[in-house]
């Protein structure tokens, strides 16, 4: 394994990502365990059109090598300027990035002439399967090329319209979200550079900054693009581009906060309480402190399905309570060290601090 000294390391910072990991946080509620019906709340700001394109295109969009080619600050302000700038077609091929020629192709053959076609969404879809959609059911995949190629058809209102969508989430929430987080984000870079001195190798590092990621890959000869995450937290956000660039994203925000905003119970707190409450849960715990488990394994021990177990190491995973190595194969699961005393530290702290302290609780 490569030393820490020797790995090249950048450091990144800017709100611009957290824009785009809060929206999909905000309609894929469940990756953070954020209650849906704040989530829903948050939506319902927006404009009609704007919110049923983002409804659509969310889970399609994912630019983070897009903002870390923008100049600093990085911030939304800049991130928007610069999209409105481009031409309609530039303008959504920056918002998904990195595609394989054969689907640029498509996409632009489709806009050429303002429709598609069958054998456009089939060789889509083939192409989709290749990448990061390759373990999601056939008919899923021909739905989401469908959904790209639709888009595709009028690139110009597409591009129009999602640019005005952006512009109203930025006004309607993230404009205060992001003087919120600005503070925090600035704490966790700086945080994570004390930590390099504190570790021989990248992969502890990535570990102790991600709160439980073990990356067990052949990354040695990548580039690290280190960069602070408030809505990520604690799950580390990573992507890879152009093609020995790594960009890891990790958590900054502090255990006692919540990604609510006002919200007085810390996240950190609530889902390592709600994952321990689980006898199933529990029992993996038991698993897995005796040994790395695979969620097949522990799918035969506990005799459940493996997208039930993948559920409950999901939620063990956000309660950071456990540590997830990335191999080749899959993922591997083990318990990670003096967690569930750090959520009873955790509980005895909120306990100890006399109640909200001026702040309002925000329910459903």
């Amino acid at each position: 394994m490569e030393l820490l000294a020797d790995k090249i390391i950048e450091w990144d910072i800017g709100t611009a990502y957290d824009f785009f990991i809060s929206l999909r946080a905000l309609h894929e509620p469940e990756l953070l365990g954020l209650r849906g019906a704040w989530a829903a709340g948050v939506r319902s700001r927006l404009p009609v059109q704007e919110r049923e394109l983002l409804q659509r295109v969310t889970a399609l969009v994912w630019p983070l090598p897009w903002v870390y080619k923008l100049p600093a600050p990085k911030d939304v302000s800049t991130a928007l300027d610069t999209l409105r700038s481009l031409p309609s077609e530039d303008r959504l091929m920056a918002l998904v990035p990195n595609v394989a020629e054969p689907i640029e192709a498509v996409w632009r053959d489709v806009a050429r002439r303002g429709f598609w076609e069958e054998k456009d969404q089939k060789m889509l879809a083939t192409e989709m399967a290749k990448g990061r959609w390759k373990n999601q059911p056939t008919a899923t995949i021909r739905k989401e090329a469908a959904s790209f190629l639709e888009l595709w058809s009028d690139p110009d209102a597409t591009a129009e319209t999602l640019l005005s969508a952006y512009e109203s989430y930025y006004e309607v929430f993230f404009i205060e979200e992001e003087a919120r987080i600005r503070p925090a984000l600035e704490a966790g870079l700086a945080q994570a550079k004390e930590l390099v001195e504190k570790h021989e190798r990248w992969e502890t590092l990535l570990e102790d900054l991600s709160q439980g990621v073990r990356v067990a890959k052949d990354w040695e000869h990548k580039k690290l693009i280190l960069a602070p995450s408030y809505w990520g937290t604690p799950l580390a956000i990573m992507a890879e581009f152009e093609p020995d660039n790594l960009l890891f994203m990790f958590g900054a925000r502090p255990e006692n906060e919540s990604l609510i905003p006002g919200d007085v119970v810390p996240d950190a707190l609530y889902q390592g309480l709600k994952a321990l409450a689980d006898p199933t849960r529990l029992r993996i715990l038991r698993y897995l402190s005796e040994e790395a488990q695979t969620p097949a394994e522990l799918a035969r021990k506990l005799r459940l399905r493996s997208p039930t177990v993948i559920h409950h190491l999901d939620a063990l995973r956000l309660a950071r309570l456990v540590i997830v190595t990335l191999v080749a194969e899959g993922k591997r699961y083990t318990i990670r060290p003096d967690a569930v005393r750090s959520a009873c530290d955790l509980l005895h702290q909120f306990l100890e601090g006399g109640g909200d302290q001026g702040s309002t609780n925000i329910t459903d």
